[in-house]
Formats: structure tokens, C-alpha cells, sequence
């Protein structure tokens, strides 16, 4: 794998050599730390924070990997696994060598919205997950009683 300049956003990683569906890709590494402490990093304008649980992060600016790098994508190449207290991207499909692999960030719906730049057919136009709509339940016409069967 390679780093180098993308299309998507400043830096992405290319596959050098083809990766077959399933193949682990790489581990996101970094610096471990709290919650306290991500919320202090994610203010910055430029961050490469991943949670890991509901309490540990991981700052892949800090003795990252190089997978910080891979950037978003609403059709992704490989997606995250977290096993055992690692963060390990998956080929999703075929990955070709020279194509940059992509991940889909899963942003909260409820956090602002951030662009999308991946240019897919199927782009949601944000990297944040779209709210899904609640069915809404249809109301009993007026007059009508629901009696139970006997």
C-alpha cells in the first residue's frame, strides 16, 4: 500500500498489489485515549480519531498506521472490524492495485453534517448516516371501536 495525494480529500492509501474480498487490509493504530480527552482533540480542525468502544478512542495522528488515511466513500472498498479491542479493515470486495481504498465514516445523523466529495453514483452528499424515519402508525378512524375476539 501506498500514501499519496487523492482526489476525495488532501491524502488516500492505494492498494499496490490486488486485495481479495475478506482479506484483512491493514489495523488502525494510534494513540489510545479517553473520552474526556477525545473531546478536547476533536476541536481541532484536522483530527483522525476512531472510537473503539464506548470509552476508548484511538488518535491515529499519533503513531498511526497510515489507515488514518483512508478516506471516506458512501460505496466503500473495505469496512471496519472491531475484534478484541483492534480496529481491523476488511477488503468489502475485490480491491484492484492501484485503486484507493475507501471506508464509509458512519458520522452520526445528529452530529453536524459534514460534506461528501466521493463522487459515487450513489453519494449521499454527507458522511454523516442519514436519521432514519420512524413509520408513522395510522391513527383509528374516528367512531370506530376495536373490540377483542372472544
Amino acid at each position: 500500500m501506498s500514501v499519496r495525494p487523492s482526489p476525495i480529500h488532501r491524502w488516500g492509501v492505494y492498494a499496490e498489489e490486488f486485495i481479495p474480498k475478506g482479506r484483512k487490509v491493514m489495523e488502525y493504530t494510534g494513540e489510545k485515549i479517553s473520552r474526556k480527552e477525545t473531546l478536547r482533540r476533536a476541536d481541532a480542525p484536522l483530527n483522525y480519531l476512531f472510537t473503539l468502544d464506548s470509552y476508548w478512542t484511538i488518535d491515529g495522528s499519533v503513531g498511526g498506521s497510515g489507515a488514518q488515511y483512508v478516506n471516506h466513500c458512501c460505496t466503500p472498498s473495505v469496512y471496519a472490524w472491531i475484534f478484541r479491542g483492534h480496529i481491523l479493515y476488511m477488503a468489502a470486495r475485490d480491491i484492484q492495485a492501484g485503486e484507493e481504498l475507501t471506508i464509509d465514516y458512519r458520522f452520526d445523523p445528529d452530529v453536524p453534517a459534514v460534506q461528501c466529495a466521493c463522487g459515487t453514483v450513489d453519494c449521499r452528499g454527507t458522511i454523516n448516516l442519514k436519521k432514519e424515519r420512524k413509520p408513522r402508525k395510522k391513527a383509528a378512524k374516528k367512531g370506530t371501536k376495536k373490540t377483542r375476539a372472544k
